[in-house]
């Protein structure tokens, strides 16, 4: 491919800008939407096919590492390829892929297409990041990045209910099938806006060996991840070697990667204190919130008795005020200092933390949704400032790398947090199980009071002891649950002192 005129392109006027902006959307939604609406479908799915529950969590897994890998490396492909180009291509053969998972008629055939699907999607999100950016003025990359935002944080929430309803009222392949007419129209809409808008091209030698590192230490290290809490972690030969060759591949992988001419992945952009900072925020501030969003619906679930549709509606409300602050944010961040609108968003996210640390086992739906609607505000502060502080201050040729290493750094957090959240609060409920129990004598008089008041009822002896033990393992879980939002808020009340080590946000000069 020849090189092509070097360059930037003026910003795009007013009316195209929308039209661009709406497309990249509408690809982002399809593509963050498809990454949580699976979740919620794969009984059903395992079912169909043959296979377990748990067997069936490779529907994610699948999906997850080969995301995982091709994130990093999308400057490198939109330097060989052109911007425009390989954005167009990735939501094409995302749209290809997603027609063959639905088609998929045995559970191999849709782990291919599920791995095929992660690896084309992982370019599409920097690289929607990047156009956006490169076709908005500087001065309103903040407002830019609330757009973009916005469908970021509408697709977690939505995919859970979306995916259940399509599951449970018409049929598992048309959670795939949606994506179809939508990636259609986002890549030919992209294309006709944006194919005489390409970005310079350069034949860049393949750094092959860095790339067979990021391969195997990424595909270890997020297999661990997704089984490491179901096998024991340490305890477990198989997550201990998986850990293991992570650890070693990944640390060659980043000393290869800082002495190569041509490295796949520019881990130089750390040099950098802004995005240094914003990366090290994104990951724990991202672990803490992700830790708290999945570990609410699993006690719901296990512990509460509420079903996948009403768990899920408990922490929709999160994305409500997300969607509507979300430009708001954006607009501000053009206008005051990024730092300040992260810190906000800590604070809010402590707060509601704190809130939720203080649960019962007869907690209301209300008690549940309303605290999450302030949340969504958080969420907006946290996010769309944070990518617009990683990349001030970047040239235009280097967006798409900072905003794919940004972007992989947030979805080795999202792993992390996830793994670790659920593996504290099993724990912490085991933990707490055991110093409940040890305070159940039959002497004692809460417990003789509780035993009679269950024969009163008409509970044998067995019974009653059954009914105590399950009330006993409620509570503990409980207390388990609070005990991670606890620890969440001071997490992100910590974070706030990390954020004001970085300097104020620089406009990208035209």
């Amino acid at each position: 491919m020849a090189a092509e005129p070097s360059g930037e392109h003026p910003p795009l006027d007013p009316l195209h800008r929308r039209l661009v902006t709406i497309s990249l959307a509408l690809a982002v939604f399809m593509n963050i939407l498809d990454v949580a609406i699976a979740n919620v479908s794969i009984p059903t799915i395992a079912g169909f096919l043959g296979v377990s529950a748990e067997n069936g969590t490779w529907i994610i897994t699948s999906f997850a590492v080969s995301n995982a890998i091709a994130v990093p490396i999308s400057g490198w492909l939109a330097r060989r390829v052109g911007e425009v180009r390989l954005f167009v291509i990735c939501t094409l053969l995302f749209t290809l892929f997603s027609w063959l998972c639905g088609l998929s008629f045995s559970f191999p055939m849709l782990l291919v297409a599920r791995a095929l699907q992660g690896a084309v999607a992982g370019p599409m999100i920097p690289l929607s990041q990047s156009l956006l950016l490169s076709n908005y003025p500087p001065e309103r990359h903040g407002f830019a990045n609330g757009i973009w935002g916005m469908t970021a944080v509408v697709g977690p929430v939505a995919g859970p209910i979306l995916g259940g309803w399509i599951t449970d009222n018409i049929s598992w392949p048309w959670i795939f099938y949606i994506n179809v007419p939508v990636g259609l129209i986002a890549a030919w809409t992209t294309w006709a806006l944006l194919r005489g808008r390409e970005t310079p091209t350069r034949r860049q030698p393949i750094d092959l060996v860095g790339l067979a590192l990021l391969v195997v230490g990424v595909t270890c290290l997020q297999v661990m991840l997704d089984k490491g809490n179901d096998r024991g972690w340490l305890g477990s030969s198989e997550i201990l070697t998986l850990g293991v060759i992570s650890l070693v591949v990944l640390v060659f992988f980043v000393v290869w990667e800082l002495t190569e001419a041509h490295p796949i992945v520019d881990l130089t952009l750390f040099a950098r204190r802004n995005f240094a900072v914003a990366s090290v925020a994104m990951s724990l501030g991202y672990m803490a919130f992700f830790a708290a969003i999945v570990i609410l619906p699993l006690w719901l679930q296990t512990q509460e008795g509420y079903n996948a549709t009403w768990a899920g509606m408990a922490t929709s409300s999160l994305g409500i005020l997300g969607i509507v602050f979300s430009p708001i944010i954006g607009r501000l961040a053009d206008k005051i200092d990024t730092r300040i609108l992260i810190t906000i968003g800590f604070l809010i996210f402590a707060g509601v933390s704190f809130v939720n640390a203080d649960a019962n086992t007869e907690i209301a739906f209300g008690q549940l949704f309303l605290p999450r609607l302030i949340w969504g505000i958080g969420t907006s502060c946290f996010f769309i400032p944070l990518i617009t502080l990683s990349l001030s201050g970047l040239q235009r040729r280097e967006l798409a790398s900072a905003s794919g290493l940004f972007n992989f750094v947030r979805l080795l957090a999202l792993g992390f947090g996830t793994s670790i959240g659920v593996t504290l609060w099993d724990r912490w409920a085991t933990q707490h199980d055991h110093d409940l129990t040890a305070n159940l004598t039959a002497y004692s008089p809460q417990t003789r009071e509780w035993l009679d008041q269950a024969h009163a009822l008409g509970l044998g002896s067995l019974q009653s002891l059954e009914a105590l033990t399950h009330t006993v393992s409620r509570q503990a879980y409980m207390l388990a649950t609070n005990d991670i939002f606890w620890v969440s808020g001071w997490v992100f009340l910590a974070l706030i002192g990390l954020i004001w080590m970085a300097g104020p946000a620089q406009r990208r000069a035209p």
